[in-house]
């Protein structure tokens, strides 16, 4: 951010445009005498030394030493019936300036930055004059000197605050405050409160939530507060609570999008189960007699939306599936079966990505539960093999693959990031 910065002040500063000066000025024994300087051209400006450091709640300060700057120019003198003109060529040296930058969110929750104060000094100005009254153009240079620094120090200022307004503040702002996700759900990245400099980083409270994009209606939980390591031996932190997953859970549950259709063609062809009546006469016997030799379809659903917690160990839920059945008529229309509920310990890995964050689900121990029977009574224990197949070998692969997509973060344009480590905390 510093090289970035500077390179581009330094250029904006070597672009100053410096008005003509004119004056009069008396000389005793001699009378007035009227100057004018003209055609400035500002032919370099240089910041060899400078650094960013924070500002407890202000923000960042921008310090820079040494800098100096070349001016050419044209230089017309009147003293009576003596009129004398030409060229000059100034050297600006030991040039300091200090910049105070405030950072804020405006009501987008986007990030803004402006200059809360600016000052600059400068500590020598010299000039060669071209012309043969060398006693005159020491009388002129003591007019002049005290006029064209006040000038250059006040435009010095007033382009680092230009370059502010047109540089960095849009820049901050290619920060995203929502994310589109899919056809389904978005993330809200919006400030919840103006960036915080503090003697050793700059905090920024990002809200982090998910929301369906059909409707977005009001998380029912609170968020819960973050707290980060201690240690600063890296360049950015990302926090993110079990609530940035839950109202992930939350969107996709309310765009009715967690409901998922098994079908026998689904089933790979090294799985020795099909998906028909046949095959599960095995565990519920009615099948056969009521609905002989019919293909099957399984909806899995989540009546609520899936809670996850986390601790040292990692991510880790507990959701709870409804799996109804059907048999396909040869009308096509379904009949219904029975209808099961599946509790299971899942266990989430967590990385990052190409800027997202990316996972993937582990399936431990099922456990089913028979909620509704419309083909009389059967033992639900035994369908538990056949279950565990089907979620291993056909669901988790395919909810799998979409979080390996992954969600993005909020990174300006242009910002990668390397040497990635995740990390657990309760």
């Amino acid at each position: 951010a510093h090289q970035q910065g500077i390179a581009v002040l330094e250029k904006e500063l070597a672009q100053l445009k410096l008005p003509d000066i004119s004056g009069d000025f008396r000389i005793r024994h001699v009378g007035k005498v009227h100057y004018e300087i003209s055609s400035l051209d500002l032919r370099s400006f240089h910041l060899p030394y400078s650094w960013i450091s924070l500002v407890p709640n202000v923000g960042l300060q921008v310090a820079i030493s040494n800098a100096f700057a070349e001016v050419d120019g044209n230089w017309r003198v009147k003293i009576y019936f003596i009129r004398d003109h030409g060229a000059f060529d100034l050297k600006v040296e030991n040039v300091y300036i200090k910049i105070n930058l405030k950072l804020g969110s405006d009501a987008s929750g986007k990030p803004t930055v402006d200059t809360s104060d600016c000052s600059t000094r400068i500590s020598k100005v010299r000039v060669h004059f071209s012309g043969k009254l060398g006693w005159l153009y020491n009388l002129f240079y003591g007019a002049v000197e005290s006029r064209f620094r006040n000038i250059l120090e006040r435009k010095v200022c007033e382009t680092a605050a230009s370059s502010v307004r047109s540089d960095l503040q849009p820049y901050l702002r290619t920060l995203p405050v929502t994310a589109r996700i899919d056809a389904m759900a978005g993330i809200d990245y919006s400030l919840v409160a103006p960036p915080t400099a503090t003697a050793q980083s700059l905090d920024a409270d990002l809200k982090g939530e998910f929301f369906s994009l059909a409707h977005r209606s009001a998380v029912p939980f609170p968020p819960l507060p973050l707290a980060f390591p201690p240690d600063h031996d890296r360049m950015v932190y990302f926090g993110a609570s079990s609530y940035f997953f839950n109202t992930a859970g939350l969107a996709y549950h309310a765009a009715g999008v967690l409901v998922f259709d098994i079908t026998d063609s689904m089933i790979p062809k090294d799985v020795e189960f099909h998906l028909n009546t046949s095959t599960f006469s095995a565990f519920v016997p009615q099948l056969e007699e009521m609905y002989p030799n019919m293909l099957m379809k399984l909806r899995l659903s989540a009546p609520s939306a899936p809670f996850l917690s986390i601790g040292p160990e990692g991510l880790s839920l507990k959701p709870v599936v409804d799996i109804q059945a059907y048999a396909i008529l040869p009308s096509s229309s379904l009949a219904p079966l029975f209808l099961l509920s599946l509790v299971s310990n899942v266990s989430a890995v967590i990385d990052v990505k190409s800027g997202h964050i990316v996972g993937s689900l582990k399936v431990g121990r099922m456990k089913l539960s028979l909620k509704h029977s419309d083909v009389g009574t059967f033992q639900v224990r035994m369908l538990q093999s056949i279950m565990n197949i089907y979620a291993s070998s056909i669901l988790l692969p395919r909810v799998n693959g979409r979080l390996g997509q992954g969600f993005p973060l909020p990174l300006p344009d242009r910002i990668q990031l390397s040497n990635i480590l995740v990390r657990f905390h309760q």
